[in-house]
This record gives structure tokens, C-alpha cells and sequence, in this order.
């Protein structure tokens, strides 16, 4: 089964997960400070809502946080005094995406993904969407807990570089396009997404615009393009967990 995009056919029979399932086994990556999710039955009295303790169905709690517990799709109402959703915000699911790997470079005890390192990459390319692989790809990523570690994040002049040629979905393996501690500026949130004035949001910002973080790429999916399927749950938040698919060009 294939799908023909943009003069591109893609493989639809073998679909590659880049999401972080969100688990309560104490090896979920998590963020921001906090602990990790929680998935329990729920308790009345004395009934468990758990088969193994009698009941009839298994009925579970979760308590996460999108942006804390893994692969986590956002819009622009992350950063703004107003609200918006990103259920809202998201109306088309399939785009060609530009798969690229970058080794962040050292400047000033911090790793930074630069502007010319996008450029270099995507080598001319104006894709729907960007995936972005940090080197080295361990697999720890998959288990890390990224705070107080001050992970690599993304110039601010590489956001707007993104931005202006068109891109409109954004996809990293790490916590934040931003860097973990910088005082509230979270500039290549706002350059990606063109918000002047989180205040008094401007007429020109991207509302249709994502950023998607804490995806993970393995080393046996190269570099290039693809099809992205972005599939959120239906939250009316800011973010939602997501599970984004790649699927690959098949050569004729």
C-alpha cells in the first residue's frame, strides 16, 4: 500500500513510531522537575477497579503532564496570555517532513543547534514539516530525566530560519526548543512561532503552526524525507500527547 504526496510514494504497511509511550513503571522520561506519571486503578470504598482484585473491567487513573511525561505536541497557547488549543490548532494530519540529524554545538558550557547547521541539512529543501535527531542518539533518551541537566536546545535565529521557509511543524527528540533555565524568554518558542507580544498576541502569528517535543528516532531510520501522520489526542489544552509516524519513500 503506498500513498503518492507531492510526487513522493510513501510505504503506508510500514509505519515508524518516533513517540515515547507514557508508562508508570519508573522509566518514563520526564521534565520540568517533576515526578513521574502515575496509571492507577481506581478506588471506591472497597472496590479496585482492577480485574486481578475482583472487578469487572480494569479502570485506571492517569495523572501526567504533556509537556513533562514525553512525546508532547504544542501550539502557540503555550506561550500566550490567551488561550488556544491545540486541538484547535492542528486541522491536517499528513505532511512531507525532512528527517535531519545535528550535533549541537559548544558555546558557553551550553550545546545549541545553529541556524547555518539547519541550513546545511535541509540543503535547500523547504519541507511541511522538520524532524530534528540530536547526535550522539543514545537510547537513554528514551528513559532520561532531563531536569537540572540543561539539555541542547535550538538557536533563536535557527527558529526563525525554520520559520521562514515555511515550515510549519516542528519535531525535536529533546524536553524544549528552548534552552531549560532562561528566564521566561523561550525566544525560539516565540521566533518559530512568529508571537511578538505574548500579551497582545499579533496578527501575523502561527496559529496552525506545532512544535513537537521528546520524540525519538532510532539510528536504523536515516536521514531524509518522509511522510508524518501527527496524531494528537483530542485535548482542549495548550499541548496534547502525540504519537507522530513516519513512513518512507519507497524506491521503484
Amino acid at each position: 500500500m503506498l500513498a503518492t504526496v507531492n510526487g513522493y510514494n510513501f510505504d503506508l504497511l510500514h509505519p515508524i513510531d518516533i513517540s515515547l509511550p507514557l508508562t508508570a513503571n519508573g522509566s518514563n522520561p520526564i521534565a520540568w522537575y517533576l515526578d513521574q506519571p502515575q496509571i492507577e486503578p481506581v478506588t471506591m470504598g472497597s472496590w479496585v477497579g482492577k480485574v486481578s482484585e475482583g472487578s469487572s473491567t480494569n479502570f485506571n487513573n492517569i495523572q501526567f503532564n504533556p509537556h513533562a511525561h514525553g512525546t508532547h505536541t504544542e501550539c502557540l497557547g503555550h506561550i500566550t496570555k490567551e488561550f488556544y488549543s491545540v486541538n484547535r490548532a492542528l486541522k491536517r494530519f499528513f505532511f512531507v517532513a525532512e528527517l535531519i540529524s545535528v550535533t549541537p554545538e559548544s558555546v558557553d558550557n551550553d550545546l545549541i543547534i545553529t541556524r547555518s547547521q539547519i541550513e546545511s541539512a535541509l540543503n535547500g529543501k523547504s519541507p511541511e514539516a522538520i524532524v530534528i535527531r540530536t547526535l550522539p542518539n543514545n537510547n537513554a533518551k528514551q528513559h532520561k530525566n532531563y531536569s537540572n541537566s540543561n539539555p541542547p536546545y535550538l538557536e533563536e535565529a535557527a527558529a526563525t530560519y525554520i520559520r521562514e521557509l515555511g515550515i510549519e511543524h516542528l519535531l525535536i527528540d529533546l524536553p524544549s526548543v528552548d534552552k531549560e533555565k532562561d528566564d521566561g524568554l523561550l525566544l525560539a518558542h516565540k521566533a518559530f512561532w512568529n508571537v511578538k507580544d505574548v500579551n497582545n498576541l499579533n496578527a501575523d502569528a502561527r496559529h496552525s503552526a506545532t512544535i513537537t517535543e521528546m520524540v525519538f528516532i532510532p539510528d536504523t531510520v536515516l536521514d531524509g524525507t518522509y511522510l508524518l501522520n501527527l496524531q494528537i489526542a483530542s485535548f482542549e489544552n495548550d499541548a496534547s500527547p502525540s504519537k507522530p509516524i513516519l513512513y518512507s519513500v519507497l524506491d521503484f
